[in-house]
C-alpha cells in the first residue's frame, strides 16, 4: 500500500469520525453525504465509507464510482457479498438492503448523479467499466 492510499484511508476515517461527532453537520456537504457501513466479505469486519447519497422516496442511491477507477471500490464488493447494510444520514441510522440497479433502471438513476454533481460524468469517461448504481432500500 502506497503513501497516497494510506493518506486517503486516513482522510476517510477522519471524515467518518467528524461526521459522527457532529451528527453530519460537518462532513455531509450540506446533507449530500451519507455514511455506508458494510461487512467485509473476507474479514467479517464492518467498514464505513462516506458517499454521496441521493434520496429516492424511501430509498437512497449511491454510485460505486471510485472516482472513475478501473476497479469497483471495496465497499461495493462487500455489499454484493452481504447486502445487509447500515446507512447514516445525520444522526439517523437506517438498516437497509442493497442491490445493484438493473440495466433497465440504471440509466435514469445514473442521470440523477450527473445532475447532482458533474464530476460523475467525468468518472464515467475515466473507466471502461460500467459504474454500478446501488439502490439501498429499507429492510423489512
Amino acid at each position: 500500500m502506497g503513501l497516497a492510499n494510506t493518506l486517503f484511508i486516513a482522510a476517510m476515517k477522519g471524515n467518518v469520525w467528524v461526521y459522527r461527532k457532529t451528527g453530519g453537520k460537518i462532513g455531509s456537504q450540506g446533507g449530500k453525504v451519507v455514511l455506508l457501513t458494510t461487512t467485509g466479505r473476507k474479514t467479517g469486519l464492518t467498514r464505513t465509507t462516506p458517499l454521496m447519497g441521493i434520496p429516492d422516496g424511501d430509498r437512497i442511491l449511491v454510485a460505486a464510482s471510485a472516482g472513475g477507477d478501473q476497479k469497483h471500490p471495496g465497499w461495493y464488493h462487500n455489499l454484493t457479498a452481504n447486502p445487509e447494510v447500515a446507512v447514516e444520514r445525520g444522526r439517523e441510522v437506517f438498516e437497509m438492503s442493497a442491490r445493484t440497479a438493473g440495466p433497465d433502471e440504471r440509466p435514469a438513476l445514473w442521470s440523477k448523479f450527473v445532475e447532482k454533481n458533474k464530476a460523475f460524468a467525468k468518472y464515467e469517461t475515466r473507466t471502461d467499466r460500467e459504474i454500478p448504481v446501488v439502490i439501498l432500500e429499507p429492510r423489512e
